[in-house]
């Protein structure tokens, strides 16, 4: 009788511990697309509010590693026309870790850029999921990639050459 009662509590616990990552897995999904709906709305307030204070935006240009007011400071003219940019998901995976406060992601989306990936990190703070580290990048195809590596030669041959001399 001992053994069925502790058969029957572990695997109430591994059942419910399953439901708790399922649960967390679903509000996460549910702030990251909070907050691309909220840049199409051009909702300053609600887009930065989806994010740590320190959180982090990398852009798809090399330059672009925006600390969170600078991040701010760029945005703020695109969501004061009314319309910063629309990043839709149509494919996202989520993994967290064991305690459940601290998640990362990776996404394919939809956008004006057509397919770009965007991946990052977020925390649990204060029982609230935020973005801690967005990094978004255009997808390009592996055919198109040697083209892309032409394009981008000169400009990347002189930002290089600046960051080097910084180091």
């Amino acid at each position: 009788m001992k053994n069925r009662l502790f058969l029957f509590v572990t695997a109430c616990l591994l059942t419910g511990s399953g439901f708790a990552q399922q649960y967390e897995k679903d509000t996460i999904q549910s702030v990251l697309d909070d907050w691309h709906e909220a840049a199409a709305d051009a909702d300053f307030d609600r887009y930065f509010g989806l994010m740590t204070q320190d959180g982090v935006f990398l852009g798809t240009d090399a330059t672009e590693n925006w600390q969170n007011q600078e991040f701010r400071d760029f945005s703020k003219p695109y969501f004061d026309k009314g319309k910063a940019w629309s990043f839709k998901a149509v494919e996202r995976n989520i993994y967290i870790n064991g305690q459940q406060d601290f998640a990362w992601f990776d996404e394919l989306l939809d956008t004006q850029m057509k397919l770009c990936r965007g991946s990052g990190v977020l925390k649990k703070i204060d029982g609230n999921w935020k973005i801690a580290h967005y990094v978004l990048s255009i997808a390009v195809p592996n055919e198109n990639v040697g083209q892309l590596v032409a394009l981008k030669k000169v400009s990347d041959s002189i930002l290089t050459k600046k960051l080097q001399e910084k180091l």
